[in-house]
């Protein structure tokens, strides 16, 4: 990318009248007409001067180079596509910042403010589940990289590509004392190494071409997790030379590893001759044509579908989803395939959470096992996210969508006109049953229906009643309300869910949305958040961010004032022990006083109702947000629920 010089202002001009307004307002009186409304307080400082400011900055040169460092690495960002930088500003990369919104253009990438590093890695998390790919977060030196440190984790467990650019000042001789002392560190990247799947730090600017090309390859080749470069301030700021020139390698993604033939043809064979065959997904579909291949594979051999949730990857109302009826299906089933299961072991046992732990498997004697999982391609040892060992029978290592097809072709070569027949009326009763499990639920749903705080079923299907005519996109995970919306709504488009956080990690909620939102928002999609109340006391600032870049997203708080999920522990503690029930709260709750999310929301910009408790003035309140958000503008209603 050639220089800007007809930007909208060049950068040696520029400097030079800020060193000219400087003398100006150096040489102006700091006289006052009137007394100040803060003398006689004593617990106020009075306002400092222009003159006593200007004297307290340190000296500095006017840099006046055309290029520096930071200009070329704008030049690799461009290349790899990214559309958006999510950070909270910081100082070790002031020279990439700069050169991104002044010789970039603020545009691919444009700066997204955030007011917590979590936040900006989750937002890139979100965004990346929706959009396919990563965007650029940036971390300042130590503390960055700490407050990021449980977003990447998150990231990481989920498989999710994100790309980060730490900055750090590596020469010790540069580091202006006290604070970019605390700021720096020998190995940045140490402190997430465990958990991303790369990292570099470029010593030269050819460098780090080659390695933000080769970083962003290896987010993106299955098992995808995030990537760390790490940037000196040196590299960033130094002038380059006018006649420089380096190369950015052309970035071309690897095919992402399929099964061979034989292993393929051998799960085709089981799977054909199996009575009773289960397919359970969890990560399959890392693009909308993951969804339609497991949709093939599933109705040409009429198969049971259990869905696990870490992807969109199968119609919630189609006749082949069963995952309401999965224990059945698994005790009974004589062959059972696993796609990108991140915990294969659990989903064929049961376990027990005594005083002493005990497990035991849920799947009939002599059960044949398949898996098909990127997974074991790529296993670090510390953190143990890779679950219990699960020994199969046929063992795949391939990326389970690329593998599909080729499976699919295979499973139809083998079955014959007889087999078809019976495989058709296997599927029949399948989707007798997947209706009988929808009345269930909305009949279920029905209880306490009009009980105050209201019930998740309630919030759910007022939710439904809204949004179902409007191209929608859940972007929240719908667990802590007994996954309500799964059970009543239609989820049949890849971008109507985006799954859940991997790590578990709380904080990772509300900005996962506004990430996902932003992705969602050049479609025209409606973005719905059905936003935990702890989850969002992590990270609140995401609020200002949706609000300051017009993200445009429907949140509905789930606020039943606890932490709920542990106070059930605290609960089954109590209740072990015969110490009654009645206390968990304390350590627990989130009440006395109970947070006022409306007039939260409402301080950074964001239009806001509620806390509502009446479950009829829930309707009326979510379509007046509906209207805010097809305005282009976010929004929150605060409602209060039961626990789950």
């Amino acid at each position: 990318m050639a220089p800007r010089k007809n930007a909208s202002f060049n950068r040696r001009d520029f400097l030079k009248n800020v060193a000219a307004g400087a003398a100006v307002v150096t040489a102006t009186p700091a006289a006052r007409a009137t007394p100040s409304p803060f003398e006689g307080r004593n617990a106020t400082a009075p306002p400092i001067s222009a003159k006593a400011e200007l004297r307290a900055l340190p000296r500095t040169e006017i840099l006046t180079a055309e290029r520096t460092g930071s200009d070329f690495m704008v030049d690799v960002i461009k290349s790899l596509g990214m559309e958006y930088v999510c950070a909270n500003p910081g100082s070790s990369f002031r020279g990439l910042q700069e050169s991104i919104i002044n010789y970039g253009g603020n545009h691919s990438p444009e700066f997204i403010t955030c007011l917590h590093e979590e936040s900006s890695v989750a937002m890139a998390h979100g965004y990346a589940k929706i959009e396919g790919k990563p965007l650029l977060v940036l971390a300042h030196g130590t503390v960055g990289f700490q407050h990021a440190a449980m977003a990447i984790y998150n990231a990481y467990c989920d498989r999710v590509p994100v790309y980060i650019i730490g900055g750090n000042i590596i020469d010790a001789t540069k580091r202006i004392p006290p604070v970019e002392w605390t700021h720096s560190v020998q190995d940045a990247a140490a402190m997430v190494r465990d958990f991303v799947k790369w990292d570099d730090l470029p010593t030269s600017l050819p460098h780090f071409a080659e390695s933000a090309v080769r970083a962003y390859k290896i987010a993106m080749t299955p098992p995808m997790m995030p990537v760390v470069l790490v940037v000196d301030a040196e590299l960033q700021e130094n002038p380059i030379s006018a006649s420089a020139s380096w190369m950015v390698p052309n970035l071309v993604l690897p095919s992402p590893p399929q099964g061979d033939s034989g292993s393929v043809a051998e799960a085709a064979r089981l799977l054909v001759e199996a009575e009773n065959p289960v397919l359970i997904t969890d990560r399959t579909a890392r693009t909308p044509a993951g969804m339609a291949r497991l949709i093939e594979l599933a109705e040409t051999l009429q198969a049971p579908v259990i869905d696990e949730g870490g992807r969109m990857n199968f119609p919630t109302r189609h006749p082949l989803n069963q995952s309401e009826r999965a224990d059945e299906l698994i005790a009974n089933a004589d062959v059972i395939l696993g796609l990108e299961l991140s915990d294969f072991w659990g989903a064929i046992h049961s376990f027990r959470d005594q005083i002493e732990r005990t497990s035991r498997p849920t799947t009939k004697p002599g059960v044949k096992l398949i898996s098909i999982s990127a997974g074991s391609l790529f296993l670090k040892s510390n953190y143990q996210d890779f679950q219990r060992f699960t020994a199969v029978h046929v063992d795949i290592a391939a990326d389970a969508e690329a593998t599909l097809p080729s499976l699919t072709e295979s499973v139809k070569r083998l079955i014959t006109s007889d087999r078809k027949e019976a495989l058709h009326d296997r599927g029949a009763n399948f989707a007798a049953a997947r209706q009988d499990d929808l009345r269930r639920a909305r009949d279920a749903a029905a209880y306490a229906w009009d009980a105050s705080p209201i019930s998740t079923a309630r919030l759910s299907s007022e939710i439904w009643a809204q949004i179902k005519g409007e191209d929608w996109s859940l972007v929240s995970d719908p667990i802590f309300l007994s996954s309500w919306p799964l059970r009543l709504w239609s989820f049949e488009k890849y971008y109507q869910f985006i799954g859940t956080s991997g790590g578990y990690g709380i904080g990772y909620g509300a900005p996962a949305a506004v990430g996902a939102a932003l992705a969602n928002r050049k479609y025209g999609r409606l973005s719905v958040n059905i936003q935990c109340d702890g989850d969002l006391m992590y990270a609140p600032g995401v609020l200002w961010t949706a609000a300051h870049h017009r993200i445009p997203v429907l949140n509905i708080m789930h606020n039943n004032r606890a932490y709920h999920q542990e106070v059930m522990q605290v609960q089954i503690m109590a209740n072990r022990h015969s110490r009654g029930i009645d206390r968990a709260k304390i350590g627990t709750t989130i009440d006395d006083p109970g947070i006022d999310y409306a007039k939260l929301a409402q301080s950074m910009g964001v239009y806001a109702e509620g806390p509502i408790s009446d479950p009829k003035d829930l309707g009326p309140a979510i379509r007046r947000a509906v209207d805010v958000v097809k305005r282009g503008q976010p929004a929150l209603i605060d409602v209060l629920t039961q626990p789950r």
